[in-house]
């Protein structure tokens, strides 16, 4: 067993193991970063935040000790075959790994409980009884003809790490709450040596931690392009309903990832300018990793109503949350990082398809079933308009997204090679509230935290929380160089003013 002290400072900087970042302008004259992928394998950064205030906590030090690495697999035989995965799989953007956390309370087992005994045996072996039933997340990625991956279901396993820690959840509470960066992320979720690759790697690292109080942190590294989100919380929740004691899961899981592969012969009908590639020059020294911060923003349903106060009485009463919050923070973000006028500000969010029957995706299909449709305007136009301006912008992006849209994005992703989203100025949003993290029992109650562990420059997550008096709300993690994190937490405070 391996140990490891460690120490959250609040207001720390990145890492600066970054190997990627979306292509962004920020047009000081200085700063200039270029793009790859939206998702990839980095150290968790360590800052604090607040939405509307940075609060001081003493640093938090404590010590991580960890069990060999294993590999778990089916607990039954399985299919040795080979799958293709679809043509949204793997695209150049899903070619890398997303992390997850979900943050439970000790509780004392009852009578009857399924779920006795320690709690990382329990875990562990309801995976294996899991990947039975998705036992191509236990095999391994290798790339074919045309840059086409397809996993060969070999049942070698998931990677499977058991750990304890020296602290306790009240500890880990303290300041802004379960919010990421969570405090040492990086021994929470280890990189084992080896395994942070995309092909011929394990597709799934999940790390069980016990706390002193009884409590459990199982964080949760994927490779991107065999589940989305949504995907990847229906197969947590059934290991979840295994740990319970239920015989099967009560979602049938569902491959079917031909039902998204390009027509024959493609033909695009949208132009899907979000994966033009517009090459930039080298950043300059000065555009460090160093210079960048991570912070988590709170949303409660009282800064979201201060929010639509602003807009005309007509998108008050019909804007969603997801559009009010996307768009404020697109406005606010551009606001921050100072684009000028000429420059073009993108918006960019995740949008679910797996809804449209025209398409026929199965009910437990656990793929990645979403396309990213784009909002595009002047950064000058953006940051001197008026909020319902830019509501407007989303609403009319969602409106795009059709099942031929879907099937339009298929063709261009192979008529251009499988390309990563390359555009400027770009801030992506994945809402995750819906996707499924916050009802994963595994037999000691609901998560209190279920969602995204940490996130990139240029990615903003929406993740259903709790506020200090327990009611619902949104957090929302972002990464800005520092002199624009301030800028922008002061944007912020401004729109949730009543």
């Amino acid at each position: 067993m391996s140990s490891m002290a460690c120490s959250d400072f609040s207001g720390a900087e990145l890492s600066g193991h970054e190997p990627f970042v979306l292509q962004a302008r920020i047009p000081d004259g200085h700063h200039q970063f270029l793009a790859s992928d939206l998702f990839q394998d980095h150290r968790a950064p360590q800052p604090k935040g607040d939405a509307h205030a940075t609060i001081a906590t003493p640093p938090l030090a404590f010590a991580v000790r960890r069990r060999d690495p294993e590999l778990v697999g089916p607990a039954a035989p399985t299919p040795g075959e080979t799958k293709r995965l679809s043509d949204i799989d793997d695209q150049g953007t899903l070619r890398g790994h997303v992390s997850f956390a979900l943050v439970y309370r000790g509780r004392v087992p009852e009578d009857g409980d399924f779920a006795q005994g320690d709690p990382v045996s329990v875990i562990r072996r309801a995976l294996g009884e899991a990947l039975v039933h998705y036992y191509p997340l236990a095999g391994r990625l290798r790339e074919v003809e045309g840059r086409k991956l397809v996993v060969d279901c070999t049942g070698e396993g998931v990677l499977f790490v058991e750990a304890d820690a020296d602290v306790r959840l009240a500890e880990l509470e303290l300041g802004a709450g379960l919010r990421p960066p969570f405090p040492c992320m990086d021994q929470l979720l280890f990189d084992v040596e080896g395994s942070s690759g995309v092909l011929g790697c394990p597709l799934l690292l999940i790390q069980v931690t016990r706390l002193l109080c009884g409590g459990l942190v199982l964080t949760l590294r994927l490779n991107h392009t065999i589940c989305d989100a949504i995907g990847i919380a229906q197969f947590l929740n059934a290991v979840a309903e295994f740990a319970r004691g239920l015989p099967l899961p009560t979602v049938v899981p569902a491959w079917s990832r031909d039902l998204l592969e390009a027509r024959s012969p493609p033909s695009p009908s949208f132009p899907h300018r979000e994966y033009n590639h517009v090459p930039l020059p080298p950043p300059p020294p000065s555009a460090a990793d160093d210079d960048m911060v991570m912070r988590s923003f709170t949303f409660t349903s009282a800064d979201i109503a201060a929010i639509k106060k602003r807009l005309p009485p007509l998108l008050r009463d019909t804007a969603t949350s997801f559009e009010v919050l996307t768009a404020s923070l697109w406005r606010a973000r551009t606001e921050a990082l100072e684009i000028p006028q000429g420059q073009d500000a993108w918006l960019v969010f995740i949008a679910n398809f797996r809804a449209f029957p025209e398409l026929s995706l199965p009910a437990g299909y656990y793929g990645n079933a979403c396309v990213p449709p784009t909002a595009l305007t002047d950064a000058a136009t953006l940051r001197h308009g008026s909020i319902g301006d830019a509501v407007a912008l989303v609403r009319q992006a969602k409106a795009t997204v059709t099942a031929e849209y879907v099937r339009s994005t298929l063709d261009v992703l192979v008529l251009r090679g499988r390309p990563c989203l390359a555009v400027h100025n770009v801030f992506a949003v994945s809402d995750n509230r819906h996707a499924g993290f916050s009802r994963v029992d595994f037999g000691w109650g609901k998560p209190v935290y279920g969602g995204p562990a940490d996130t990139i420059f240029g990615v903003g997550f929406f993740v259903a929380a709790k506020d200090r008096d327990g009611k619902d709300a949104v957090v929302v993690p972002i990464v800005l160089p520092r002199p624009a994190m301030e800028r922008f937490a002061a944007e912020v405070g401004k729109l949730c003013k009543a």
